[in-house]
Formats: C-alpha cells, sequence, structure tokens
C-alpha cells in the first residue's frame, strides 16, 4: 500500500477504523478482524458523507439507522461510533469482547447509542432492517404533511456473504422488494471468504441478478477502497423511486494484510502481533502504537458528523415543536408512541365474556380483543404469514400496508414465518407495537427472532394458533407437541395459554401492557367453554396462575390445568367430586408471570401442604414437574399426535377426562 496515502484524512480515518478493529480483536484474543480491515471504507463513506443522525441524541426518531448484519465485524460497529461522538470510548473498545462491557463480541442493542439492533445470527439484521424501513413508511404515511416531513429517514445494512445465504435474507428481501421499500439500502460485502475457505466451495449464484428478480435497484463497486465510486453508488441507491437497494461491493478481506488478506485465517481469529506490525507498515502506520486514534481524525470524524447531525436535529426540533402547536393531539399520538404508552381508555372496548358451555375457539376470542384493542392504539400493526383468516388477527377495516398504501395496519407477510418475526422486531425497535401471527407448529421457523425479541427486551407479541394436538385431521405435521414447551425455555418471554375467552382476554392485555420482553400467546382452533368465575377467586390470570374451582377446606388433590386442558380439570373435579373426593382446580396460563409472583402468592395458590398434584397439558410434560413435585403426575403427551377427528386424536393420544382422574388417585395413593 502506498504510504502517501496515510495524509490523506480519508484515509488516515479508515486506517484508524482497520488498526482499532486489529488491536482491539488482539487484545482480547479473539473476534474477527478481517471484515472490518475490508469494509472500513465502506462505513466510514456511509457516516462521513450520507448518514443523517446525531450522536448527541441517539434516540432521534428521524435519524437513519445502520444496521450491520454481518455482526462479527463488531468492531467496524464500535471504531466508526467512537470516532463519529457516540458514547464508546477508547478504554471500551480496549475492553472488547470482556464481561459488562460495552463493545460485546457482537452488537448488542442498548449497550451504547448507534447500536440500532442486536445481530450475530447471520440473516438477522438485514430482515430486521425490513421492518425498520417498514416502521419508516408507517409513520411517514400518519405524520408527514402540510409542510413538514418529520420521518423520513433511510434505513441501512452491512451485509456479508453468510447473510445472503441465510434463508431469512432472502425472506425479507423478497418482501422489501415486493412492498417498494425505497428507504432500504444494503450493502454486501462481497470477499468471497467464509470460515472454511472459498465461497465457491458452496455460493456460486449471481446474488446481484437475484435481487433484481425481487425488484430491487442494484449496483456493484468492484474496489471497496474507491470512495467516489461508493459515494456515486449510494447517492443513485437513495435516490432511487419505489425500490429497495442493494450495492454489492467487492471487497478483500484483512485488506493489507501481507500474508492473510483474501484467506479464510483472517475471518474469526486474531492476526497475530507480527502481522499486525507487518499491516501496520503497509498503511504507512507507527507499527508498535497500539490503539493510536490521531487527533486529525477524532477532529475530523467529530465535526463532520456532528455538526452536521446537530444542524439536522436543531432544524427538525423546530418543525416537531411548529407540529405540537398547530396538532396537538397528533402530536400527543407521537409522544404515545415513543414513550411506549397506551392511550386513556385503551382496553374499554376489551369484551366481557359470559359464562358459555358452548364457548368460543381462543383464537376466536383472541380475534375479538385484538380488533377492540386496535381501535384505540393505532400503532398495533401486524399481520400474519398468510393465515390471517384462520389465526383471526385482521384488524380494523381490513386495510393493507403496501406499496401504494403505507397507511394500512394488515402487513402481509406472506409465507415466510421466519422474515416474520425478524421484520417484527424491526418494527419495536422503531417504536410500533407489532404482532405477528402464525400456527404454532411453525414457531421452530421463527425461532431465532423470538430469543433476539427476548435478548433486545422488545415487546413483539407473538400470536400462535392451533396450539395442540387438537388441530384434529390436519395430524401430527401440524399438531405442536413440544412447541410450547420450547418456548417456555427462552428467557424472558412471557408464553400465554388462555384457557377461555375470558383469560384470553387478560392475555391481550397482559400483552399490550409489557413495554419490556416478548409475549407468545398460544392459542386453539377448537372451541372452549367459557367457565364462571367462583365468587371469591384467589388471584387472577394476570398473575400467571390462580384459583379457578375450589372445594370447601384443604383439598385432597390440585389439579393444574393450562390452556384447552383446563376443561379436563373442570371435568376430572366434578367426577372426583361424586366419588368423594376433593379437589382445587388452579389455571396457570402463564409459567412465568407466576413464578414473577410473590412466594406468600404463589403458595397461597398451590398449597405446598397439600402434595398431590395432577398438572395437564396437551404437549410434552417438559417444565410441569417443578409445579407437581415428587408425588405427583403430569398427563401430558408422550408421542406425535395423528390425523384424526379432534376426539379420536384426544383418546389416542390419552388427553381425556379419565386419564385426569385416574392420575388424581394415582397420586392420592402414593402420598396416603
Amino acid at each position: 500500500m502506498n504510504k502517501t496515502f496515510a495524509s490523506d484524512i480519508d484515509t488516515l480515518c479508515i486506517n484508524t477504523i482497520r488498526t482499532l478493529a486489529m488491536d482491539a480483536v488482539q487484545a482480547a484474543n479473539s473476534g474477527h478482524p478481517g471484515a472490518p480491515m475490508a469494509m472500513a471504507p465502506v462505513v466510514y463513506t456511509l457516516y462521513d458523507r450520507f448518514m443523517r443522525h446525531d450522536p448527541a441524541h441517539p434516540d432521534w426518531e428521524n435519524r437513519d439507522r445502520f444496521v450491520l448484519s454481518m455482526g462479527h465485524a463488531s468492531m467496524l460497529l464500535y471504531s466508526i461510533l467512537h470516532l463519529t461522538g457516540y458514547d464508546i470510548s477508547l478504554k471500551d473498545i480496549k475492553n472488547f469482547r470482556q464481561l459488562h462491557g460495552k463493545c460485546a463480541g457482537h452488537p448488542e442493542f442498548g449497550l451504547a447509542g448507534g447500536i440500532e439492533t442486536t445481530t450475530g445470527p447471520l440473516g438477522q439484521g438485514v430482515a430486521t432492517s425490513v421492518g425498520m424501513a417498514i416502521a419508516g413508511k408507517w409513520k411517514a404515511e400518519r405524520f408527514n404533511g402540510l409542510g413538514r416531513e418529520l420521518i423520513d429517514y433511510r434505513t441501512f445494512a452491512l451485509c456479508s456473504d453468510g447473510d445472503m445465504m441465510e434463508g431469512v435474507s432472502s425472506e425479507a428481501a423478497s418482501l422489501a422488494g415486493h412492498l417498494g421499500l425505497d428507504n432500504l439500502v444494503w450493502l454486501y460485502d462481497d470477499n468471497r471468504i467464509t470460515i472454511d475457505g472459498s465461497t465457491d466451495l458452496s455460493f456460486g449464484e449471481d446474488v446481484g441478478s437475484r435481487f433484481k428478480a425481487y425488484g430491487w435497484h442494484v449496483q456493484r463497486v468492484e474496489d471497496a477502497n474507491d470512495l467516489n465510486a461508493l459515494s456515486g453508488a449510494i447517492t443513485t441507491a437513495i435516490d432511487q423511486p419505489d425500490k429497495p437497494a442493494l450495492i454489492v461491493v467487492r471487497s478483500h478481506i484483512a485488506y493489507g494484510s501481507p500474508n492473510k488478506q483474501d484467506t479464510s485465517a483472517a475471518h474469526g481469529s486474531p492476526l497475530g502481533e507480527d502481522e499486525i506490525r507487518a499491516t501496520k507498515k503497509a498503511y504507512g502506520w507507527d507499527p508498535d502504537n497500539k490503539f493510536f486514534v490521531p487527533e486529525d481524525v477524532t477532529s475530523h470524524c467529530r465535526q463532520q458528523v456532528a455538526d452536521r447531525g446537530a444542524k439536522l436535529f436543531v432544524l427538525w426540533q423546530a418543525q416537531f415543536e411548529a407540529y405540537e402547536r398547530e396538532h396537538p393531539k397528533d402530536a400527543k399520538t407521537w409522544h404515545q408512541i415513543t414513550g411506549r404508552e397506551l392511550p386513556e381508555g385503551w382496553d374499554s372496548g376489551v369484551p366481557v365474556f359470559e359464562p358459555d358451555c358452548s364457548g368460543l375457539a381462543t383464537r376466536q376470542s383472541s380475534g375479538k380483543a385484538l380488533n377492540a384493542i386496535a381501535e384505540q392504539v393505532p400503532w398495533l400493526f401486524g399481520g400474519s404469514a398468510d393465515l390471517a383468516a384462520s389465526t383471526k388477527t385482521l384488524v380494523g377495516d381490513k386495510s393493507n400496508f403496501l406499496r401504494d398504501g403505507w397507511g394500512g395496519r394488515n402487513l402481509n407477510f406472506g409465507i415466510r414465518e421466519h422474515a416474520m418475526g425478524s421484520i417484527a422486531n424491526g418494527l419495536s425497535l422503531c417504536g410500533m407495537r407489532p404482532y405477528t401471527a402464525t400456527f404454532l407448529v411453525f414457531s421452530d421457523y421463527m425461532r431465532p427472532a423470538i430469543r433476539l425479541a427476548a435478548l433486545m427486551g422488545q415487546p413483539v407479541i407473538f400470536v400462535f394458533t392451533h396450539d395442540s394436538i387438537g388441530v384434529g385431521e390436519d395430524g401430527p405435521t401440524h399438531q405442536p407437541i413440544e412447541h410450547v414447551a420450547a418456548l417456555r425455555s427462552i428467557p424472558h418471554l412471557d408464553v400465554i395459554r388462555p384457557g377461555d375467552a375470558t383469560e384470553t382476554a387478560v392475555a391481550w392485555k397482559q400483552a399490550m401492557t409489557t413495554t419490556d420482553h416478548p409475549v407468545a400467546l398460544i392459542l386453539t382452533r377448537q372451541a372452549l367453554p367459557t367457565f364462571e368465575r367462583i365468587a371469591s377467586p384467589i388471584g387472577d390470570a394476570a398473575r400467571g396462575a390462580y384459583v379457578l374451582s375450589d372445594c370447601e377446606g384443604r383439598p385432597d388433590v390440585l389439579l393444574i390445568g393450562t390452556g384447552s386442558e383446563v376443561q379436563l380439570c373442570m371435568q376430572a373435579q366434578h367426577q372426583l367430586g361424586q366419588e368423594g373426593m376433593t379437589c382445587r382446580v388452579v389455571s396457570m396460563p402463564c409459567q412465568e408471570a407466576f413464578d414473577r409472583q410473590e412466594l406468600s402468592y404463589r403458595d397461597e395458590v398451590l398449597l405446598p401442604a397439600v402434595a398431590a398434584r395432577v398438572a395437564v397439558e396437551a404437549g410434552v410434560a417438559m417444565g410441569w414437574h417443578r409445579y407437581v413435585g415428587d408425588h405427583g403426575e403430569i398427563v401430558a403427551c408422550r408421542d406425535f399426535g395423528a390425523s384424526a377427528p379432534i376426539q379420536e386424536v384426544m383418546i389416542e393420544c390419552g388427553m381425556t377426562t379419565d386419564a385426569v382422574v385416574q392420575a388424581a388417585k394415582r397420586t392420592l395413593t402414593s402420598v396416603s
């Protein structure tokens, strides 16, 4: 590399990013130096010349978003955030990949301003960026006008060969192209290297042609170091109407490294002290100076970015203050969205369901509750993976979010469950209250996105219907057995499986008032009776578990049910009562909420002195043992279901009232 380039401020800034990445990875003795070294010119150009953002106000609603989908290149993001004045210090960078540091191994939302989303699992970042772009379009339709552009931000995402191989990125790109999201730009690091070696081993497609087929505008930059070509391509991309844009950038992993450039050795391991010294010499850098940031670089980056961003923010703030004066009602809605607040009376229309032995499927009562809430909360926004009629998740006037109708409330995700989850995360990160819907058995297709929602503390509402072997004739491919337990295993995810229409209404209220973690609603296809509540119940459904039906004095046995199996517990209570045994029926729609309650309440509901217990759920038994103890039993499914009418499947799988009764008798015998 020509050393004279080091006198050029752009090259000086770019090489600062590269050397910080090399030094941080080496100090941590782990990480990914190659991609930051290759793509430093791209990220520098984006932040230096194009991004509209203000490091002093990292939560500015109209900032451009940057998503590092190739999260393994995290030092690329931390370096540019440090140089441009975000709250990441040089000390933080020296603490890369260390406990409780801001600069985690992969970017983690919430650790510092400028980290827009958690990334690392490849494909998730770009899919999430589609949700951010959709949120921008919806908000622009809702709040722009009368000469004001309160929302016109763009979303940029940097992605890798690995991102392009992952199916979720294809799902998301297909939908983005269909919707014509012209506020979305992906920059693709085409370095042709993976951990195993050259991409020729597994990936030979023409990515650009694929994206053209999706309806994207596609350009190619042959050299990542050509700032003029990059600038021209980005300018064209952001000016392109009615299409998202992809810029394919040919780069060289570990650019400048004499021995490791263009090799997989530079992907996921430190370069080594000797190679770092040799690379720094190639950059015209002092090989003995670690974590060096020239003063010219700091002053240039912060003046160029911070000054421009500050001016843009001040202009926008003045515009918004005028908007507040002229449109106070709309401004109040704006503040409710950005503050995750709910309007007064938001739940006033949620129906009250009277006792009914025939009842409703909980997917139906869910649809009624959803629509009542959506009428009061316009930013409750979502849809299903081509199953809205079955999941009962169409809202309002059934207007669709489309390229010619950005203000629509219903988003047709198509049969793209994985992208649906990731897009919902992007919507939530931009202040919307998103919900998604599909059959529970397909939750496996979107599990990575659900996990990230929980990791980021995003209050996405995941609606899952057709929740058990109660699906009946569709058979075991569509009958979830292990899925509820699998969802319950995700930390910071509330899994709510209501037992009737009344509990379903409560579940929606819980979901809407939850602001720091996601919620999964698990709903039935088949009708369930709506139970009559006892006059003085112990607790309520919002606390995760409560006494639905009790007896005089201390019960002989506790029957704990969830979802559609609560009715089996109620029937078993009646039958056992006729045989002289007393029972308490506990409905436990949400284990997570119940476990958060104080011990005194949990003991009041589950009565530690009563050892005879039976838990009932039409799924695997995993997770129920802690509630039934050593002497209890679990009536659960121990195999996949079967294709037959629902009652035949229930008998085949042992999910019957008699099975609950016999389990109760066995537990009573074991403790006597």
